[in-house]
C-alpha cells in the first residue's frame, strides 16, 4: 500500500486524486505544510509515501514514472516527490526543514520555463522545496526522463490552461508504449519483434499478468522447444524452431511489460538474468539429443557453443565493470566508434555482426527447422567466434589507447569475477606486494597458465598424469595473476581467460575419454559452473556484491575445480570419470542454486531491472 499526501487547495476540474488512486495510492489532503507534516508522520513506516502539489497538471504516466518505480528510494517530478520506506527518514528531515523555514503559503505568478521551454520547478511548491532540501542534504533523488510527457505546477489559471493544452497535445499511452521498448536493441528485435510484442505487453498488463509470469512462460516454451528438438524428427525440428521464436517473443515481452507497468522486482531481476541462458543452453542440449537419435554425436559442438557464448558474455561483463566508472575514459578508438554510429546504416551492421540474442536465436531457429543440428552448431560456432573476435579486438584497442584510471570498485568487481578459490588465493596472498608491478602482468600470467594447461590436456592421452602438472602450473599462474589489484588496462581479460581455461579443460578431457555419456556429463558440469558465474555477474550489477566467500571455497574456485577434474581423469577409468563428472555437476548445481535462490528471493536483494544482453 502507498500513501499520497496532496498539499494545497484543490483545483476545480483536476483529475489528480483519481490519477493517484489509479496508481495505487491512498490519497490524503493537507491544507498547508504543517498539516502535511502531521499526515506524513502518521503514515506507517513500511509504506511508500508521496507528497504531491494540488496544482499539479500532467500526464498520468509522468506521475507513474515519478512515483511508482520500485528501483529508486527517492524520486521526483515537478510538483511531486516520493520516498520508499528506506528513504522515509530523509524525506521526514527535509519536510521538517521546510516546515520550520516557512508557513507553506504559495506565491501567485507565472510558472518559469525550464530547459526546452517546459515548466520548471515551482519555487512556491512544497513538494519542489522538499526536493531541493533533499538535494542539499545529499539525497540521491531520481528524476525520470519525461521526454514529451508533461509534469508542471502552473501558478495561475492562464498557465494552467496552457499546460492542459500541452497535455492534450501528447498521447500519453503512445509515449508509454514506445518507452516500453529498449532504447537500444538489435535489428531483428527492433523490426521483427517489438512492433507487436509491445502490444502483447500491454495486453498482459491490462489483465494483471506480471513480468515474472511472462518470463516463466518464455522458459517453459523454450523447454518445450528443446523437447521437440530432442525427438530428432524433421517435424520436431520445425516445431522447435517455431517455439524458440515464440519463446523469444515472450522474452522481449516480459521486459516491455516491466517497463510499461513499472513492475520491477528482485525476483524478476534474477529470473530475467538467468532464464535466458537456461533457455539457450537447454535448447543446445535438446539439439544434441535429437542429433544422437539420428546417429550423429554433436555433444562436443553443443558444449563448445555453450563455452564460447559464456566466454563472450564474460568479456562483456568484465569490460563494462572495469570501465563504467573509470576516469579519463576516452580513446581514439572510442571516438571512431562514436563517429561510425553517426552514420545510420553502420549502427545496424555493427549490432548485427556481434550476433546478439535476437539475431542468434533467429539463426538457430531457422537452421534447426531447415537443416541438421550439426550444421546449426557449425554456423553458431563460426558466427559467435567472429563476433567474439570483433568485440574483443575492439575492446583491447580501446583499452590500450585510452588513459583510464580504474577505481577500487572496478578492481574489486574484476576480482570477484575471477572466481578465485583457496588454492590460487593462498598463492596470491603469499606473493602480495612482492609481485612485480607491470601493467600487463595479470592477463599475461593468466594467459600463460591457460595456454600451458590447454596444450597439455590436448596433446596428452586420457589418463596421462602429466596433465596434472599442467593443472598445477595453471593454479600457480592463476595466483600470480591476481596477486595485485586488477587495475591494469587489460586486466578485464583475466576473468574470461579463466573461464575459457576451466571450461575447455572439461570439454577436452571429456572428449578424450571417448565413452558414451562423458560429454553430456561435461555439458552438465559446465552448465552448473556457468550458472554460478552468471549469478556472480548479476549480483555485482545489482550492487549487491559477490557471492559469499564460503560458496566460492566450497566449490573450489575455478583453479580448484580445474585441478580436481584433471586429477579425476588421471586416477579413474573413462567410465568412472564420466560418473565422477556427473556427481560433481549435481553437487555444484545444488550448492549454487540453493544459495542463489536464497539470495534472490530474500528481502536483502536489490530491486533492479537489468537490461542484460542486447536483444
Amino acid at each position: 500500500m502507498s500513501t499520497a499526501i496532496v498539499t494545497g487547495q484543490p483545483v476545480p476540474g483536476s483529475s489528480l486524486e483519481s490519477d493517484l488512486r489509479s496508481l495505487g495510492f491512498d490519497v490524503r489532503t493537507a491544507a498547508d505544510a504543517a498539516e502535511a507534516e502531521t499526515l506524513l508522520a502518521a503514515v506507517p513506516a513500511d509504506r511508500r509515501v508521496a507528497l504531491v502539489d494540488a496544482r499539479f497538471v500532467g500526464h498520468p504516466h509522468a506521475l507513474r514514472l515519478g512515483l511508482t518505480d520500485p528501483r529508486f528510494p527517492l524520486a521526483a517530478v515537478p510538483g511531486a516527490v516520493t520516498a520508499q520506506p528506506a528513504a522515509r527518514q530523509q524525506l521526514t528531515r527535509a519536510m521538517a526543514r521546510e516546515t520550520s523555514a516557512g508557513d507553506g503559503t504559495t506565491v501567485e505568478g507565472p510558472a518559469p520555463l525550464g530547459p526546452g521551454g517546459g515548466p520548471a520547478l515551482a519555487v512556491d511548491s512544497l513538494a519542489d522545496r522538499v526536493v531541493a532540501a533533499l538535494d542539499t542534504d545529499g539525497g540521491a533523488v531520481h528524476r525520470p526522463e519525461l521526454g514529451s510527457l508533461v509534469a508542471a505546477v502552473p501558478a495561475d489559471p492562464q498557465a494552467r490552461n496552457e499546460v492542459r493544452q500541452a497535455v492534450a497535445a501528447v498521447d500519453d499511452e503512445a509515449v508509454r508504449l514506445k518507452s516500453a521498448v529498449k532504447s537500444r536493441d538489435g535489428f531483428f528485435t527492433t523490426y521483427f519483434i517489438s512492433p507487436y510484442s509491445r502490444y502483447i505487453a500491454r495486453w498482459c498488463a491490462r489483465r494483471g499478468l506480471t513480468p515474472n509470469q511472462v518470463t516463466t512462460a518464455s522458459l517453459l516454451t523454450a523447454l518445450v522447444a528443446a523437447g521437440c528438438a530432442a525427438t530428432g524428427t524433421r517435424g520436431g525440428f520445425v516445431a522447435a524452431g517455431v517455439l524458440l521464436i515464440a519463446s523469444f517473443v515472450l522474452d522481449c515481452t516480459d521486459g516491455q511489460l516491466a517497463r510499461y507497468a513499472l513492475k520491477y522486482s528482485t525476483l524478476g531481476a534474477w529470473l530475467d538474468a538467468t532464464f535466458d541462458r537456461a533457455k539457450e543452453y537447454a535448447y543446445y542440449a535438446g539439439l544434441a539429443l535429437g542429433a544422437a537419435r539420428g546417429g550423429d554425436d554433436v555433444w562436443a559442438l553443443a558444449l563448445g557453443a555453450m563455452v564460447l557464448q559464456t566466454c563472450r558474455h564474460v568479456v562483456d561483463f568484465s569490460f563494462n565493470e572495469a570501465n563504467h566508472d573509470a576516469t579519463a575514459n576516452t580513446s581514439p578508438t572510442a571516438a571512431l566508434s562514436d563517429k561510425l554510429d553517426s552514420v545510420g546504416w553502420t549502427v545496424w551492421v555493427r549490432r548485427m555482426i556481434v550476433l546478439p540474442i535476437g539475431e542468434r536465436w533467429a539463426m538457430i531457429a531457422v537452421l534447426t527447422a531447415l537443416t541438421t543440428p550439426r550444421i546449426t552448431f557449425y554456423a553458431l560456432l563460426i558466427g559467435c567466434a567472429f563476433a567474439a573476435t570483433y568485440t574483443t579486438a575492439g575492446r583491447v584497442l580501446r583499452s590500450l589507447t585510452r588513459k583510464a584510471e580504474r577505481t577500487d570498485r572496478a578492481a574489486q568487481a574484476l576480482a570477484d569475477l575471477t572466481d578465485t578459490g583457496p588454492l590460487a588465493g593462498t598463492g596470491a596472498k603469499r606473493l602480495g606486494r612482492r609481485s612485480p608491478r607491470n601493467a600487463f602482468a595479470a592477463p599475461l600470467w593468466a594467459a600463460a597458465g591457460a595456454a600451458v594447461l590447454l596444450i597439455d590436456v590436448s596433446l596428452r592421452s586420457f589418463g596421462n598424469w602429466q596433465t596434472v602438472v599442467g593443472a598445477l602450473v595453471y593454479v600457480a599462474t592463476s595466483g600470480r595473476a591476481v596477486a595485485r589489484s586488477l587495475k591494469g588496462p587489460l586486466d578485464w581479460l583475466v576473468p574470461p581467460v579463466f573461464r575459457a581455461a576451466e571450461y575447455c579443460t572439461i570439454l577436452v578431457l571429456a572428449a578424450r575419454a571417448e565413452v558414451n555419456g562423458a560429454l553430456p556429463a561435461a555439458f552438465g558440469l559446465v552448465a552448473a559452473v556457468a550458472y554460478h558465474h552468471y549469478d556472480t555477474v548479476y549480483r555485482i550489477r545489482g550492487n549487491a556484491g559477490a557471492p559469499p566467500a564460503w560458496l566460492v571455497r566450497s566449490i573450489g574456485g575455478h583453479e580448484g575445480r580445474t585441478l580436481l577434474v584433471t586429477v579425476l581423469a588421471t586416477v579413474l577409468t573413462a567410465s568412472q570419470f564420466t560418473v565422477a563428472l556427473t556427481v560433481l555437476a549435481v553437487a555444484v548445481a545444488l550448492v549454487v542454486l540453493v544459495e542463489s535462490i536464497r539470495f534472490w528471493v530474500s528481502a536483502g536483494a536489490p530491486a533492479v531491472h537489468d537490461e542484460g544482453e542486447p536483444a
